[in-house]
């Protein structure tokens, strides 16, 4: 019996964590509500979210993906994405914050099962509901976190390692960390491994701040990491395989996700600009509202490209040579490009509905911290890097004979 086989005997054994309480979709509705609260102090001060993730923490929302064996709910990655698509639509940062955890989470739990440390930091997430942050873009790579500069050195059963990491998000926040690096001093910068850290194991010196246009709570400031710790902190697996597999899809699926949220939200405010316009004015329609069309097109459009995307990595979850095709990883790759495209053009058009209402930073249908939130997704994993890295691979790939192909 394989671990999925015995993951699955397991939960059909026990009683499901969510049969006698909220359902995820109310836990997240609940965490939204408090996260809309403090959305515009957040922006406004650039400040971490606390009171959204307290409310995330009550509502056991960090530890969704958690397998029951481990403590948490067992959620699919249709459950996680849902939760940032309702966090997208209150605060930005809040939902982005929530979807770089997950695909933090979602690599401890596809390549650590039977690792003990691994296994320890499963329940930790699940009971404690521990945040874990990320430290993949280090000193001038430029977001190419398919090559390191710093290496692991190892001395006996420790390892040891120093990383110029120009952005950890919400790193001062976090209760746990996971970072890659060179395998060992000797090893080419794409010869790669990922580490799972506890607080306890590393150190953080603030290099640089964090003053920005749009998602100002995810306080994504640069540090210098140190990690000192036990080597069972590394996964066993090579890094490339984790990042095809697991690390890319995750980030890719849970991101759109929450673009395609503040993309909805802006919607939502266009289309009561419209309807208070046309109620004042006896039914006629105001000048802009063929943008309002275009807005609700374009987000048809990006969720429809998202549920594609989600429903190609379900399938292929467990299959190593599915996930590992060209078809799959071009999809997946270009479902980041798409989606930040899609997200940027439906909140112009939702900002040009309301024109100067939606311009303007004190109305009821202020639209300015969505367009500068939603700015941030082409240039997370710069989209001209993406697309000049996929050009080969897309070169190779096929044109589909059918529109079912």
């Amino acid at each position: 019996m394989n671990v999925r086989e015995a993951v699955q005997t397991f939960d059909e054994a026990q009683p499901s964590p969510l049969e006698h309480g909220p359902s995820l979709i109310e836990r997240a509705a609940r965490t939204a509500s408090v996260a809309a609260a403090e959305a515009d102090g957040v922006d406004r001060d650039a400040s971490f979210p606390h009171k959204a993730f307290e409310a995330a923490r009550e509502q056991r929302l960090l530890g969704v993906m958690i397998p029951v064996e481990f403590g948490g709910f067992g959620a699919s990655i249709h459950d996680v994405t849902d939760i940032c698509y309702t966090l997208g639509r209150a605060c930005a940062s809040t939902a982005m914050i929530y979807a770089m955890h997950q695909t933090k989470v979602a690599c401890i739990i596809r390549h650590g099962h039977g690792i003990p440390w691994m296994e320890t930091m499963m329940r930790r997430v699940a009971r404690d509901q521990w945040l874990l942050a990320s430290s993949t873009t280090e000193g001038q790579n430029g977001g190419n976190i398919r090559a390191s500069a710093a290496a692991v050195d190892h001395a006996g059963d420790t390892v040891s390692l120093v990383r110029d990491a120009t952005v950890i998000s919400y790193g001062a926040q976090a209760d746990g960390l996971v970072t890659i690096a060179r395998r060992a001093t000797e090893a080419a910068a794409s010869d790669q491994v990922l580490l799972a850290l506890a607080k306890d194991d590393y150190s953080l010196k603030q290099t640089q701040g964090w003053e920005t246009l749009g998602m100002r709570g995810t306080c994504s400031t640069g540090f210098e990491l140190k990690v000192d710790c036990p080597t069972d902190r590394v996964f066993p697996e090579a890094y490339d395989k984790i990042h095809a597999q697991t690390m890319t899809p995750f980030a890719h699926l849970c991101w759109s996700s929450t673009w395609a949220g503040i993309a909805a939200a802006s919607v939502t405010r266009a289309q009561a600009f419209v309807r208070k316009a046309a109620r004042n004015s006896g039914g006629q329609m105001p000048p802009a509202a063929a943008h309002f069309t275009a807005a609700k097109m374009s987000l048809a459009k990006l969720r429809a490209l998202i549920a594609a995307n989600l429903d190609a990595f379900a399938r292929a979850e467990h299959d190593e040579r599915a996930l590992s095709s060209l078809d799959f990883q071009s999809s997946i790759t270009l479902l980041k490009v798409q989606a930040s495209e899609l997200a940027v053009e439906t909140v112009m058009h939702a900002m040009r509905t309301a024109g100067l209402a939606g311009y303007r930073n004190d109305g009821e249908f202020t639209m300015g911290r969505h367009l500068r939130d939603v700015l941030s997704s082409p240039i997370m994993i710069n989209n001209d890097r993406i697309l000049a890295n996929a050009a080969t691979a897309t070169l190779m790939s096929g044109t589909p004979t059918s529109l079912r192909d």
